[in-house]
């Protein structure tokens, strides 16, 4: 039976955004949540494991930005053609950014596995955990195409108000996978022990799996959303819009991207305790980036809906309240995290008290300034749901590119702080790019963007 749409257009939005901010976070820590299960279990295999594992975490990320574009294209389209009541668009849309990007991801991962030891080479990874690094990655490059497919399924959903559908599968699949991960590392019975690759065999089963369940949803039309590959042809002016729209955000997703993994070039310069302490340490903040991603996400929908409705005065107090609720709960989220530095720190690197007192730094200096963050996703979002993804762009370009990787090189290269250099870049990178964007929020100048066209019900 087929889900009612829900209605972003109308009634309260504080309680609206709560609804659908609340699954997609829960979804995105149930994401971070195979990160952090993949850790502990490789974790009791030592430093090296950690930091082999670890150094794919930012490529990945990177690779998987490069394909996004139609993604977040789809999403921002979706919902705003929802929101304008053209369900006969939303299903064409789905159906042409869908296909594009599996595409595109099936490229990107072929490309990626085989330069693959280049990659890890220009990156810097040390000869002892080379072999395993390699190896782990390339397992990871294979389900990229799994991967993205399913993120691209959540946003096409997520465009159309459903939110609780991926909530699902993702809590079903991380709990296969934290009964796979020991299962493939340590191997059991008639299964071999992979080791560190276990965790990536393990991910990739539960990513396909994933993507199967989604398409069969899509195609039997359980949402809003119905799949139908009769008759298909491109639709060539659609997807020069979706690219127009995407692209920028693919770029920007990159940008921040590519600037973790030179982040992780500058770190692996100083060794592979410091990357293994780095490599903890971000996992951890990523647990409250996750927070804000999912606040973001769910004011994007509400704020493309309201849009593609021409109702903009629900959209600015969406992102007056997202934002709101993005720097109290992530400044709450920070002080909790450095109060429970160290137990959070070697939860997930056992019997190695150097490394962890290096995690236990880098957690503290960073965690006071996420409230900072929460702010400028907020925004951000807001911005991608009512089009403007050039200015989101270029405000996380500058974040990362003239703020960030600047300030880390500089302060860990030619200031007596070292390695703790690359721990300060974090909070300053924090502050100043979210007083920038929310100055350039109150200009206004976001309000005038046009993407759909009057309601054509079918």
């Amino acid at each position: 039976m087929k889900s009612a749409r829900k209605s972003l257009t109308e009634g309260p939005i504080l309680k609206t955004l709560t609804m659908l901010a609340l699954p997609i976070i829960g979804v995105n820590l149930l994401q971070t949540g195979y990160q952090l299960v993949d850790a502990f279990w490789v974790g009791r295999l030592g430093a090296n494991a950690v930091a082999a594992v670890s150094i794919s975490f930012p490529i990945n990320f990177l690779l998987i930005s490069l394909s996004s574009g139609f993604a977040f294209a789809g999403a921002i389209l979706v919902a705003q053609y929802a929101g304008a009541k053209n369900i006969k668009m939303v299903n064409h849309v789905a159906r042409q950014t869908l296909l594009m990007a599996f595409l595109i991801s099936l490229i990107v991962s072929i490309v990626a596995y085989i330069f693959s030891p280049q990659i890890l080479n220009i990156v810097g990874v040390e000869e002892i955990i080379f072999d395993d690094a390699n190896l782990f990655q390339r397992t990871i490059f294979i389900g990229l195409i799994f991967n993205f497919g399913f993120i691209m399924f959540q946003s096409l959903l997520r465009g159309v108000g459903e939110v609780k559908i991926p909530l699902y599968i993702n809590g079903a699949t991380l709990l296969l996978n934290f009964f796979l991960d020991p299962l493939f590392i340590y191997g059991w019975g008639p299964i071999q022990a992979y080791g560190v690759t276990g965790a990536a065999v393990s991910t990739l089963v539960t990513q396909f799996l994933s993507i199967a369940v989604g398409m069969y949803i899509l195609f039997k039309g359980t949402t809003e959303i119905k799949l139908s590959m009769k008759a298909f042809s491109f639709d060539w002016p659609l997807l020069k819009k979706a690219f127009k729209l995407g692209f920028p955000s693919s770029i920007e997703i990159s940008a921040r991207a590519l600037g973790l993994t030179l982040m992780t070039v500058l770190v692996a310069r100083f060794g592979t305790e410091v990357l293994a302490a780095y490599g903890v340490g971000s996992r951890l903040i990523s647990f409250v980036v996750i927070l804000s991603l999912g606040l973001s996400k769910a004011c994007t929908t509400l704020v493309g809906q309201n849009m593609g409705a021409k109702r903009i005065d629900r959209a600015e107090k969406t992102t007056y309240y997202s934002s709101v609720i993005g720097f109290t709960s992530l400044s709450i989220m920070g002080l909790i995290f450095f109060i429970l530095a160290e137990p959070l720190t070697r939860a997930f690197l056992a019997g190695d008290d150097h490394v962890v007192e290096m995690g236990v730094d880098f957690l503290k200096i960073t965690s006071l300034s996420f409230g900072f963050m929460g702010l400028q996703m907020s925004i951000i979002g807001a911005l991608r749901g009512s089009g403007n993804t050039i200015s989101s762009m270029i405000l996380t370009i500058i974040g990362i590119w003239a703020i960030q990787f600047p300030v880390a090189w500089f302060l860990s290269s030619h200031t007596a702080l070292g390695y703790n250099g690359l721990w300060w870049s974090f909070p300053i990178s924090n502050v100043i790019p979210a007083l920038i964007t929310l100055g350039w929020y109150k200009t206004g100048r976001w309000k005038s963007k046009n993407l759909v066209h009057a309601s054509q019900e079918s």
